[in-house]
Order: structure tokens, then C-alpha cells, then sequence
């Protein structure tokens, strides 16, 4: 049986989950504390961090591998773009840009008590650039980069919900209301909810 070990909050661990799901992957989900991580997890990758896939004796520990993984078994809806290479590019730009910078203001934002280096405010500006890039992207569709889902929704989409979640009465008054959409699009999903059970 293929086996995801995942913590329920990560959004790694979030996206990882919406890929395998999407795809119609059977997989079993072990829900790990991330206080007392399980031997067998620790066995199958040093990193020791959520998620890791373990398929047909093959380990898969980065999110993103594992939703490619997915997807290369079952893509129905086509959120790797394989027709358009443009989009491919600006699909892996736009993660890069989500897990590499976004991420950093994301977490001092978010834990700002620990970076009293800069107020609350300033972190959350530093992030926002990044949200009005992604309404800009949002004019005149419903999703990023097509008229469908893309990988590039679905690996960003946990990040946003984070940042949005820090202050969400902040967030509801910001005039990124087409990217307000888009979030509670996904929110309210059978894909997203499917996964979110406890």
C-alpha cells in the first residue's frame, strides 16, 4: 500500500495531499505528530519532515515530487498545462517564487513575536506584494494561469490560506477581492474539504 505520512495543518503536507487526491491515487494518510515523529517515517527519509510518500519501494520527501508523482499517474483536468509551455514555465516561476520568498514573509508574518527585528505590519506588506501579483493574474478568469486548476493553484493555494488566516478581518478588507475569490473557491472544495477531514 502506498503511504503518506502528513500532518493535517502543513501546507506542504496540504498540497501533497490535493494532488494524490485529485489523481484518484489509492494511499494510505498516517497522521504524524510532529513532537514524537514515527521510526518508520524517520527510516524512510532523514529530513524528517512532512510530507513523504512511500510508493512501490521508492521514497518521495518534497511536496512537489510527490503532486508530479500524482499527476503523472492521472492529470483529468490537465494541471501540468502539457500543451503550453508558456504556462509550464510560468506555473514553476510562480512556485518558486511562492516557496522561496513568499514563505519567508509568510512564517515572519505569521511568527512575528520571533522576528522583533521589524513590526507585525512590515512583514504582512512584504508579503502582500506577492498577493496582488497573484489578483493581477486572476483578472478576467477564475484561476492563475487557465480556465482549470493548475499545479500552480494547488501548490500556492495553502501558503495564501495561511497568510490569510493570520488576520482574516485584514485580509477581507484588502481589495484583492478576486483572490479572496479564488481562496474561498478552493476552501469550499470537495477537493480541499475532502482532504482537511480529520
Amino acid at each position: 500500500m502506498n503511504t503518506l505520512y502528513s500532518f493535517r495543518r502543513c501546507p506542504y503536507a496540504m498540497r501533497a495531499r490535493m494532488a494524490l487526491h485529485y489523481s484518484g491515487v489509492a494511499v494510505q494518510i498516517v497522521e504524524v505528530s510532529l513532537k514524537a515523529k514515527p521510526d518508520e517515517m524517520l527510516a524512510l527519509s532523514g529530513k524528517g519532515t512532512v510530507p513523504i510518500l512511500s510508493v512501490d519501494g521508492r521514497v518521495i520527501d518534497e511536496s512537489l515530487d510527490i503532486m508530479r508523482w500524482a499527476l503523472a499517474q492521472n492529470d483529468p483536468q490537465d494541471w501540468l498545462l502539457k500543451d503550453d509551455p508558456q504556462g509550464q514555465q510560468h506555473s514553476a516561476a510562480l512556485i518558486e517564487e511562492n516557496d522561496q520568498v513568499f514563505k519567508v514573509h509568510l512564517n515572519h508574518y505569521k511568527y512575528a513575536e520571533r522576528y522583533p527585528e521589524q513590526p507585525m505590519a512590515v512583514y504582512r506588506a512584504e508579503g502582500e506584494v506577492f498577493l496582488g501579483k497573484l489578483d493581477e493574474l486572476l483578472e478576467g478568469r477564475d484561476y492563475l494561469l487557465a480556465d482549470h486548476p493548475s499545479l500552480a493553484d494547488i501548490a500556492l493555494m495553502p501558503f495564501v490560506r495561511q497568510f490569510a488566516h493570520v488576520d482574516r478581518e485584514w485580509f477581507g478588507q484588502t481589495p484583492y477581492v478576486r483572490l479572496q475569490a479564488w481562496l474561498q473557491r478552493f476552501i469550499d472544495s470537495d477537493l480541499f474539504t475532502g482532504v482537511m477531514q480529520k
